[in-house]
């Protein structure tokens, strides 16, 4: 093994396996844990006129079919990026080649026809959601990969392979990040402030999605006090898009591997991400459908349930933690486990989550592993309890359970810990749009990180 050492271009230079690495301030602040990265960029970006109709929901909230319907009579819509096995026959692979050569087809078109758009100069974003009352305003920047790898970016949640390797390659073929994830961070006034006064201005955009959300945004030049109360910052979270996180981070790596040259600022190191604060932040019960009780009936399923717990009638509501909803035959009931039998200061055994897996779904219908078992169904409290009795009613389910909603004082906690959540423990509402902020990897590097002499080499 060889590592020859030199100058090049004014810097000083390691060659490893024929690789030119430089080490300049911004590759070693990079390797530095505690310090937040976040940089603006040059969004590709719809114009005012086009962005409502591009908008999109994420690629992850709908399925095939439903993504199929959304997008039918809209060719502008981003759902043809982000989804683009919608545009082919049902019989033709999610994950045929030629669905990723045609996502990236959609976005070069969405280019050259002028919808999209790309940013002169490297901006942040301001980004407020609007719902029902609710009001969330976050900052649309890039993240880097290496924060992701050391954890300065915490996760919370397990990945799966194939959903890595389907957004791994999604990134590859684009040669962009097509979607922001969602990330949090412990409130900061500062932040929240500056975030405040940019919304002052013009906007961007502002439009009403046919969900209800409004989406407002506004673009930052003046960059320089966010990067600056953004570096104090200790650490972040996932919130939502541990896939498209993982997957970035494996594209960036992917990249960095077969590059010649690296500095650490190109912008495969970077992603792109809308940062909220956590006190701004809003999670829904994320609900359960059983469709197989095994050989257990309504009543005799019910009769075990009271023996773990006061079960009483329900409104399929509850609102404490260790409360659940179980509607069955018709009828909602309500379980309340004992506190007392629960391990309050253990971050993962006291979430309702991972009480309704060990003490129900396994213990009374033997379901040990809820991410793959096929009699374990899903449901975004933005459904309603609703949906989950016209899912029972319907045949669809033998049993629906009503969960209390995750805080998100849970999530960091867990995150801090370096603990997994049970799959499914989180649904955020409102959800972001996709389509208002692509990033490009082909770009030259947006930006750099000044006044680093004080980083160690």
């Amino acid at each position: 093994m060889r590592v020859l050492c030199g100058i090049k271009g004014g810097y000083p230079v390691r060659t490893f396996e024929g690789k030119i690495l430089l080490p300049n301030a911004l590759v070693r602040a990079a390797r530095i844990p505690g310090i937040m990265k976040l940089q603006p960029f040059r969004a590709l970006r719809p114009t005012p006129e086009a962005a409502a109709t591009v908008a999109s929901v994420p690629y992850d909230v709908v399925d095939r079919s439903e993504a199929a319907a959304i997008a039918a009579d809209d060719p502008l819509s981003f759902l043809h990026v982000v989804r683009a096995e919608i545009d082919f026959p049902a019989d033709v692979s999610d994950y045929d080649d030629c669905v990723y050569q045609r996502a990236r087809e959609n976005l070069d078109r969405l280019r050259a026809d002028g919808v999209l758009i790309q940013d002169d100069e490297p901006c942040f974003y301001a980004y407020r959601l609007n719902h029902q009352g609710h009001t969330q305003i976050g900052i649309v920047g890039c993240v880097h990969i290496d924060d992701y790898e050391n954890n300065v970016i915490k996760k919370h949640e397990k990945t799966t392979t194939v959903k890595e390797n389907d957004r791994t390659r999604h990134i590859l073929e684009l040669n962009a990040d097509a979607e922001p994830v969602l990330l949090t961070f412990r409130a900061n006034d500062l932040i929240t402030q500056e975030l405040e006064k940019a919304s002052q201005g013009q906007p961007l955009y502002d439009f009403t999605a046919d969900d209800g959300v409004q989406h407002t945004v506004w673009q930052i030049k003046n960059t320089d006090t966010l990067a600056a109360e953004f570096a104090k910052v200790p650490a972040c979270y996932v919130a939502d898009g541990h896939h498209r996180c993982a997957s970035a981070w494996r594209a960036g790596c992917e990249l960095r591997n077969e590059a010649e040259v690296v500095t650490g600022n190109e912008e495969y190191h970077w992603f792109p991400a809308v940062l909220f604060a956590s006190d701004q932040l809003n999670i829904l019960p994320y609900n359960r459908l059983v469709t197989d009780l095994g050989e257990l009936d309504g009543p005799a399923f019910l009769a075990q349930l009271a023996e773990i717990g006061q079960l009483t009638p329900g409104n399929g509501t509850p609102q404490l933690p260790y409360h659940f909803g179980f509607y069955v035959d018709g009828s909602w009931h309500e379980l309340a486990l004992d506190p007392q039998t629960i391990d309050q200061d253990d971050p993962i055994r006291s979430l309702d989550a991972y009480l309704l897996q060990e003490r129900v779904f396994e213990a009374l219908l033997g379901i040990s592993d809820p991410r793959t078992d096929p009699r374990l169904r899903f449901v975004g409290g933005i459904r309603g309890t609703k949906e989950l009795e016209a899912r029972v009613d319907a045949g669809k389910a033998a049993i629906a359970i009503a969960m209390v909603a995750t805080t998100v004082d849970q999530l960091l906690t867990v995150a801090d810990a370096g603990a997994v959540m049970p799959p499914k423990s989180t649904w955020f509402e409102p959800k972001l749009r996709s389509g208002l902020f692509v990033h490009l990897l082909d770009e030259e590097p947006s930006h750099a990180l000044d006044s680093t002499s004080a980083l160690p080499t």
